[in-house]
């Protein structure tokens, strides 16, 4: 009868307050990873490095995405939901504990280590809190709810360079007039420091508040324990999951690899000739723009093909990118900043896409999906190469996401060309 068909739709008690939780972790990890874009600058500085060797941090970041992605999932599996969770925020915790311990002994390397071990964390964090949001309330509010925390994760990238070129590039060797001392680097160290302690104290809070609201989330995600997860492998045997996963590879390389060099290429004389720390602020708009094009492209999408919007937005993208090739001052800066609007709506648009295509089963397209994110390890180090050719100048290095956007346009009408695979789409609506 009726009361029958209330518990089923209604959200059990207190899922909101899980959902709420859950959504910090999105905000979580979206603001540790854009604090990567002030620290390329920080350490290109602090530890005088070439522009490839500062982008070393965005590898040692994204090349975790490529190792934990599997071992995470089979994680999931052994300890559920809430205890795979409270497990990634400590790892992070630790990540940020080992970054103090590398400015101490001032040796670049241990802070990379740093960063693969809270990006690991990180990975585990995604692959447990994407499914997770998915059940926490009723089936048919499972898209709305991920494109809101979608949306408190594009708020954390917003923050992190606007919060974080604050601690990272004023004083010590960012003062005006400075000049590079033990005493300034000893300054700016501290700053890096203080800015992975701080976080680290963040991600022990929110890992306090999942582990008193773990019995609510366990029971919301009771309904959700997924299908056998079948290995990325059997990806493989279907051509538009390996088509997807080059996308994701391209698409993610090309937003770190503007996302990385922006702040020093903001900076830079021939551009708009500012202080680090304002140009590593500036940074916050360009993730801004794809905060505010997630919600533009949320709406669009629900009117317009995901293909055919892929395939404008992916062109644009491109065209941006020329344009900072062949411009400088302000008119290159704009248009870089311009790609990030642009980038709003491609990984989740990408994402759908291929699983809605593939051949293979959901989780092995999606478990081969999220590995291909290690594109964010690679193409910046080409990026970082053009520069350090090019004598610092950083305009040539946008000819990496100029390449990888046309590819991702190629890859767009593709799409919009070719009809879905008939499958359960209840599967692929979790995804999203």
């Amino acid at each position: 009868g009726r009361d029958m068909t209330d518990t089923s739709t209604a959200p059990r008690k207190g899922t909101g307050l899980a959902f709420a939780y859950v959504t910090t972790l999105f905000f979580a990890w979206g603001f540790a990873t854009s604090l990567i874009d002030p620290l390329i600058a920080a350490v290109r500085k602090v530890f005088d490095l070439t522009t490839t060797e500062a982008l070393l941090t965005a590898s040692a970041w994204f090349i975790a995405y490529a190792v934990v992605s599997i071992p995470a999932a089979a994680i999931l599996g052994r300890l559920g939901y809430s205890r795979s969770i409270i497990s990634a925020l400590v790892v992070m915790v630790l990540g940020c504990l080992i970054i103090p311990l590398a400015t101490l002994v001032d040796v670049y390397e241990i802070v990379l280590l740093g960063l693969f071990v809270i990006a690991s964390g990180v990975t585990l964090l995604q692959v447990a809190a994407n499914p997770l949001v998915a059940v926490l309330g009723s089936p048919k509010g499972s898209h709305a709810r991920l494109n809101f925390s979608q949306f408190f994760n594009s708020l954390g990238t917003t923050l992190g360079p606007l919060l974080g070129s604050s601690v990272l590039l004023t004083g010590g060797v960012f003062a005006a007039g400075a000049v590079v001392t033990a005493a300034t680097r000893d300054e700016s160290l501290r700053s890096i420091d203080f800015a992975f302690l701080a976080l680290g104290g963040f991600f022990a809070l929110v890992a306090f508040f999942i582990f008193t609201a773990r019995k609510k989330i366990n029971a919301a995600a009771a309904s959700a324990q997924s299908d056998a997860v079948s290995s990325p492998l059997k990806a493989f045997s279907s051509r538009w999951a390996v088509f997807g996963a080059l996308a994701i590879f391209i698409y993610v390389g090309s937003e770190v690899t503007i996302g990385g060099l922006l702040t020093n290429f903001l900076a830079s004389p021939t551009i708009l000739n500012i202080p680090e720390v304002d140009a590593g602020r500036l940074v916050s708009f360009y993730w801004g723009g794809a905060m505010v094009g997630r919600l533009i492209g949320a709406a669009l999408l629900t009117r317009v093909p995901a293909g055919v919007l892929l395939t404008v937005n992916t062109v644009i993208a491109a065209i941006l990118c020329l344009v900072v090739t062949q411009t400088t001052g302000t008119t290159a800066a704009y248009a870089a900043i311009g790609v990030g609007f642009f980038n709003s709506i491609m990984f989740p648009t990408i994402f759908t896409l291929t699983l809605e295509r593939s051949t293979a089963p959901v989780s092995a397209t999606s478990g081969l999906l999220c590995t291909a994110i290690v594109g964010g390890a690679v193409l910046p180090l080409i990026g970082g190469m053009l520069v350090d050719d090019a004598a610092e100048i950083f305009n040539p290095a946008f000819f990496v996401p100029l390449v990888g956007y046309a590819l991702l346009a190629v890859f767009a009408v593709g799409a919009a060309r070719k009809k879905p695979e008939v499958r359960d789409t209840a599967t692929v609506a979790t995804l999203h």
